[in-house]
């Protein structure tokens, strides 16, 4: 039966977050790419909170715009709120964090998608990847196969394509697997189970049976969102205004700031208490997570507000964040209240928050189950081990967020272009990144739940500042081809003239040191 064929140099599997900063990378390098998604409209997708940034994941869009990367400018393009986080703090933790307007963000990612050359955006599952045996080399990853250990692994494999769920074959030099929430995905609230994606996207059923063919262990990990909420019947005149900042600062440096001051959007806070937790508690056996209908592991630093309220019952209340999706929307995302509850419950504890006793919901809080890796078979270029030429980035690496998928997705497309180039893989230190740290905490540790990026994780946190991201990276963008001579001159401009600066300081202090002892 005649099936379509097609070559590329790097097929990228999965367009969100990360699958897009792949892509770009590879087509910004020159490598024929195609970028596969089970839909196109879900391209920069934002099925969550609506806002990039935030403590530390702000620093990683900093440095992924100090290398080359995209998230940063499209941030600026798409924010109605910004603001400075921990500014009553020392200048490392200082964090940007800008709400963006979703439809906005992932219509001006898209655009920028489709008119890169050398990149290809198709609509089609891809079911499985496709590999052939090298001779004489053996897998190097620990784990039992066919009941027998690791000595009688099979030979090392190597990519050459993938089939989509059509029967199409694209072949190609290099993949790299970004498929975040989608695989085998299931959301989920009371007794409700839908076999979608986010959103109600559909899933991608198929993959998982091919990775796992080929010697990949997976995980089963869980996350979840609140409720979106009409702005209509939402009483703002009972919660806490939340303005951005006067004055914005900008997330790429190659962005203009006297270009982004415009008039922003308000946010509002508002809390739960105790009757709020009383419905929850009364409740928890018609949630699947205390059930045992939900099986993955969920995110301990991003927890359900049923999980909140059983361990932490001494709080008398939590925050709730009221946050707009975008301009042309009354959807308002209730931040700090994700559950998975069953609808009436759902009604019952959001009406008892202040500001929200006539609460319409547009949209119910879920939880969703995901297929994802176990990272720690992953080399620190984010090529797995055993199987040469796969990459891999985002939440299928058992992350979570917006940023630490993006920046994951970046070094997997740039690592993916340097090996068709024959040139040493990018590996950031611990030292040089917050990309480092995340990207060797994925690949060395245990991690059995979904991770997310905290300053205290990063060693070097008092060096590693998101003002100075550009003099930490924007070189290494340089040698990769992705960061322009202009931008390149900049930076080294710049750290002359805080050379000069600190000469002119010492000058000065030892100048008035001799005037007082004289």
């Amino acid at each position: 039966m005649p099936v379509v064929e097609e070559t590329y140099d790097i097929v990228v599997v999965g367009a969100g977050h990360a699958g897009c900063e792949a892509a770009l990378a590879a087509a910004r390098l020159g490598f024929e790419t195609i970028m596969f998604t089970v839909s196109v409209d879900s391209i920069a997708l934002m099925p969550c909170n609506p806002n990039v940034g935030g403590s530390s994941k702000g620093h990683l869009v900093r440095e992924l715009d100090a290398l080359g990367g995209e998230m940063g400018k499209n941030i600026d393009k798409t924010f109605i709120q910004s603001k400075m986080l921990n500014e009553s703090k020392g200048p490392a933790v200082h964090s940007l964090r800008a709400q963006a307007d979703k439809q906005e963000y992932t219509r001006s990612m898209r655009r920028v998608l489709e008119n890169t050359d050398h990149l290809t955006i198709r609509q089609a599952e891809v079911a499985e990847i496709l590999t052939e045996e090298i001779p004489g080399e053996y897998g190097t990853f620990k784990k039992e196969h066919e009941g027998q250990q690791e000595s009688s692994y099979p030979v090392k494999k190597r990519i050459v394509g993938v089939k989509t769920y059509s029967g199409a074959v694209y072949r190609c030099r290099a993949v790299v697997l970004a498929t975040g929430v989608y695989l085998c995905a299931r959301c989920i609230y009371g007794d409700v189970s839908n076999p979608t994606g986010p959103n109600g996207l559909q899933a991608a059923n198929h993959l998982t049976d091919s990775l796992k063919a080929n010697g990949i262990e997976m995980y089963r990990f869980k996350t979840g969102t609140p409720a979106r909420a009409d702005k209509r019947s939402i009483d703002f005149s009972k919660m806490e205004e939340q303005f951005g900042d006067k004055r914005v600062v900008p997330f790429s440096f190659s962005t203009d700031p006297e270009s982004i001051q415009k008039e922003q959007i308000s946010c509002w806070l508002t809390y739960t208490n105790e009757k709020t937790h009383e419905i929850i508690r009364n409740n928890l056996e018609r949630s699947p997570l205390f059930s045992g209908a939900i099986e993955g592991t969920g995110p301990r630093y991003c927890p359900s507000i049923e999980d909140k309220v059983v361990k932490f019952p001494d709080k008398e209340r939590h925050q709730v964040f009221v946050e707009p999706e975008g301009l042309y929307t009354n959807e308002m995302y209730l931040g700090g209240m994700s559950s998975s509850l069953p609808e009436d419950v759902q009604y019952a504890m959001y009406r008892t928050v202040p500001g929200l006793e006539n609460v319409k919901i547009v949209r119910n809080a879920y939880a969703i189950e995901y297929d994802c890796i176990n990272p720690r078979q992953l080399k620190a270029s984010l090529e797995f081990k055993n199987i040469d030429g796969l990459f891999s980035g985002g939440q299928f690496n058992g992350s979570s967020g917006y940023e630490e998928a993006a920046v994951q997705g970046f070094m997997a497309g740039v690592n993916a272009a340097r090996k068709l180039q024959e040139k040493n893989a990018v590996v950031l230190d611990r030292s040089q990144a917050y990309i480092g740290v995340l990207i060797d905490d994925l690949v060395t540790k245990e991690n059995h739940e979904p991770y997310r990026m905290m300053t205290s994780r990063a060693e070097y946190r008092l060096l590693l500042r998101q003002d100075n991201a550009d003099l930490r990276l924007r070189g290494i963008g340089h040698e990769i081809g992705l960061v322009s001579d202009e931008q390149y001159e900049y930076v080294l401009w710049k750290e002359k003239a805080i050379e000069a600066e600190i000469a002119r300081l010492e000058k000065t202090n030892i100048g008035a040191k001799e005037k007082v002892q004289t």
